[in-house]
């Protein structure tokens, strides 16, 4: 039984999401499987209600690497084709699938989106980037508000560093981040440092190591905040394999409709 945890926000993209896993899921008739779209709305308290049953539950949001969706004022997809959807067995992210023969990570290179490691920044770096998770998702996983983690983490940071720390929200209308581009802050970034936030995404594919939360996507080429001085800048054969795994977790509508994310989710 496919149960869809639906937003009462009509603009909402869930509305043109979960249609297509009703198509694409195969349905399990005595077996309750919940998806939701991100963390707002009620999902805080059904995601805890739903864990506490025992049930099986998918988190369903934004892409890794993948056109992004228009949040403002009204979301929107603008290119169907190459906006991935992330799908994830419960949990806000995968941390490390299957990266198979790396079919669907060429064809992201091929589609034109930014998916290359292009190696990593060696040159003199100056700053240390903190970009914090949404009030939400620090609510969430640590059972902190934004703010606390924000000063939690920059105090320990600076047990370990003398380097400065530059904070960067995510951009809403209206704050001092809106219509900037994280690549200026990533310019000689020595680090970026973040529990859940996509931001590490972002980094590593601009060259700048990361430290984040066990269960952020970028978990698996993440270094420790003990050792941010001595960064952790993996392989590339390990960014590589890293890659692959990351593509073979976000779909488009179609294939969340075709029951393609179903069969390699699974299979997964």
């Amino acid at each position: 039984m496919i149960i869809t945890h639906d937003i009462p926000w009509a603009a909402c993209l869930s509305h043109k999401i979960f249609p297509t896993i009703k198509k694409g899921w195969k349905d399990t008739k005595m077996k309750p499987v919940h998806f939701f779209w991100g963390l707002g709305s009620n999902n805080l308290q059904e995601i805890k209600q739903v864990k506490e049953k025992g049930e099986e539950w998918w988190m369903v949001d934004v892409g890794y690497i993948t056109d992004q969706i228009t949040r403002y004022p009204t979301p929107s997809i603008d290119k169907y084709n190459t906006t991935y959807f992330r799908i994830v067995k419960g949990g806000l992210h995968m941390t490390m699938g299957d990266p198979r023969d790396g079919a669907r990570y060429t064809k992201l290179l091929q589609q034109g989106i930014d998916a290359e490691f292009k190696g990593w920044n060696t040159g003199e770096c100056k700053h240390i980037l903190l970009a914090p998770s949404s009030q939400t998702v620090c609510t969430y996983v640590h059972n902190l508000s934004q703010e606390e983690f924000i000063k939690q983490t920059t105090k320990e940071i600076k047990c370990y560093t003398d380097r400065t720390v530059i904070m960067r929200n995510k951009p809403r209308p209206n704050n001092e981040w809106w219509d900037t581009d994280i690549k200026d802050d990533l310019k000689d970034c020595h680090a970026l440092v973040t529990n859940m936030s996509l931001s590490a995404v972002d980094a590593v594919l601009n060259k700048v190591p990361v430290v984040t939360h066990q269960d952020n996507v970028c978990y698996y080429v993440s270094g420790r905040l003990a050792d941010i001085n001595d960064r952790r800048m993996p392989a590339r054969e390990d960014m590589t394999r890293w890659l692959r795994s990351v593509a073979n977790n976000q779909f488009t509508l179609q294939e969340i409709e075709d029951g393609t994310a179903y069969r390699f989710l699974n299979e997964n």
